[in-house]
């Protein structure tokens, strides 16, 4: 007598359960690029690191060039565009650190916008903004390999360590961080001056966590200081 045969439903190719469909949308990083770029407009010119239409135009133009290479997600793997993106975040955080190191420099020895605290404050504000936004960028370009090597699968040790992998269970399936997980690290970092729940695992996170709390900790005590010091 011969048994009966159940008929079982085809597996899964491997790894297909694991593959995201689709990489992080290119909006919300052109987003930050954009404001970026607004807040060079609004420095004073003895704060930016080129004149003023400059680093805005070399920021439009490689910002366009991604776009149009990969509109929608961030999601082909190529090299020329690697080096693109790096380049754009390169030029963004270059402006960024300028305009700091400038900004502390007229602190310390006294500059046209130090002597009125609505306009201390403003240039401060613009200046802090704009790193928050190029440290963002960065961590998420560098982070993994960058967007769409990290839309084609997640390395087993990160160069971020964010608590839905250190702790999986509170995780959505196939999770992946995105570009607001990498502003909220650089904003946390920017005033908490440390670590808050993203853990940097690998040198190069560490380094550019440590450089962006001191950078952080000497632009707003000095700004808070003269601006008090200005209204007293």
């Amino acid at each position: 007598m011969t048994g009966r045969r159940t008929a079982h439903p085809p597996e899964e190719p491997s790894g297909l359960a694991e593959q995201e469909p689709y990489g992080d949308t290119r909006w919300p990083m052109a987003g930050a690029v954009l404001a970026a770029i607004l807040l060079t407009l609004l420095l004073p010119d003895d704060l930016r690191l080129a004149p003023r239409w400059v680093l805005p135009t070399v920021e439009g133009l490689l910002l366009l060039a991604l776009v149009a290479a990969d509109p929608s997600r961030i999601s082909r793997r190529s090299a020329l565009l690697r080096a693109v993106s790096v380049t754009l975040v390169g030029v963004l955080a270059c402006g960024a650190v300028w305009s700091t190191g400038q900004l502390i420099d007229d602190l310390v020895r006294g500059g046209p916008e130090t002597n009125s605290a609505s306009e201390l404050l403003r240039s401060g504000g613009s200046v802090w903004g704009g790193t928050v936004l190029a440290f963002s960028l960065l961590y998420f370009e560098l982070d993994c390999g960058g967007s769409a090597a990290r839309a084609h699968g997640m390395p087993p040790v990160p160069g971020l360590a964010f608590p839905q992998q250190l702790n999986p269970t509170v995780a959505a399936p196939h999770w992946r961080p995105r570009y607001i997980d990498y502003l909220y690290l650089a904003l946390t970092n920017s005033t908490a001056l440390s670590p808050t729940d993203v853990m940097p695992l690998a040198p190069w996170a560490k380094v550019v966590m440590g450089v962006q709390s001191l950078v952080s900790l000497l632009l707003l005590g000095l700004v808070v200081a003269r601006a008090v010091n200005v209204l007293s």
